[in-house]
């Protein structure tokens, strides 16, 4: 059971996300142990009462459970299994591990598996809502990992997010992440075309986003991030980088299991034309840049 009072958190990746998610965690009374390769990053959550750790290990070591949300899957790898200082050589039986990172379903399986061995519970679990979601406590968290493990975790993954479903055992959770960013893909590229088009015709766009925000039109990317567009606002709620690695994490998945999906590879292309632009660091909303370039028009 998850209490307060006795149960000791570990959070490693105090990012975009990782920072709120862990504060959620510790406005409920959760004492945290917290770990970032740029230390200061953690400077807000030591401020109000994290204690900082010098690795991976060591977060482990005073933690009963540990999340951890990086960047890449080769991160995932380092940060968990690999090496002298992972999450793992620190764990004792018991400990339970939850990646919230979106990674490759066969490192979420790869780490359950190793974990297994050391009476170690895995669970994968990847987040969907970038800044704001997690800002607000509102993420979709797609859970993979055992019954009995995800549900004793849950009351955590409550108090980060607004749907918490479980999706099956090990990978499951990164599958539907997969799923997931798979569907934002193409519906960006429409959100920017959109935008584009209304903005040659001589619309006003605020007035136009009224009107098709809430129709048969409306999606999260519609609504949440047209506005940014708008205001000039590229900053990341979710970098550009890290899309380009989902996709092709999805691509290389589809590729397995012999899928072909052209509106997943179009729009990771198109990504790719945003990141050799300068715009890697961006949010993914910086899509409209790039089309933008393509059409000859400055929007600023």
């Amino acid at each position: 059971m998850m209490d307060p009072k006795s149960t000791r958190i570990g959070w490693i990746g105090t990012g975009v996300m990782g920072r709120s998610m862990c504060g959620h965690l510790m406005d409920a009374g959760y004492r945290a142990t917290v770990f970032n390769r740029t230390v200061g990053k953690t400077d807000d959550l030591v401020a109000r009462g994290a204690t900082l750790a010098g690795s991976p290990r060591e977060v482990a070591e005073q933690s009963d459970v540990v999340f951890t949300i990086v960047g890449f899957p080769s991160d995932v790898r380092s940060v968990i299994i690999d090496g002298d200082d992972c999450v793992l050589a620190g764990c004792r039986s018991g400990i339970t591990i939850v990646d919230m990172t979106t990674s490759q379903p066969s490192l979420a399986e790869e780490i359950a598996e190793q974990a297994a061995k050391l009476g170690v519970i895995s669970i994968d679990a990847p987040v969907s809502g970038g800044d704001t979601g997690a800002k607000n406590a509102a993420l979709s968290i797609m859970i993979g990992g055992d019954t009995s493990a995800v549900e004793s975790v849950r009351p955590l993954f409550d108090l980060m997010g607004k749907t918490v479903v479980h999706q099956g055992g090990p990978g499951r959770g990164q599958h539907t992440k997969m799923v997931n960013q798979t569907l934002i893909a193409s519906g960006m590229i429409a959100v920017c075309e959109g935008l584009l088009y209304a903005h040659k015709a001589g619309l006003d766009i605020p007035t136009v986003l009224q009107s098709v925000s809430s129709g048969a039109a409306g999606s999260w990317s519609l609504s949440n991030l047209a506005p940014r567009m708008v205001d000039g606002d590229f900053d990341p709620g979710f970098f550009v980088e890290h899309f380009i690695k989902d996709m092709g994490i999805a691509l290389d998945e589809a590729a397995r299991m012999h899928l072909s999906l052209p509106g997943l590879a179009l729009a990771h292309q198109f990504y790719q034309a945003v990141a050799a632009q300068g715009h890697s660091k961006d949010g993914t909303q910086s899509l409209l840049l790039a089309l933008a370039k393509m059409n000859n028009i400055n929007w600023s």
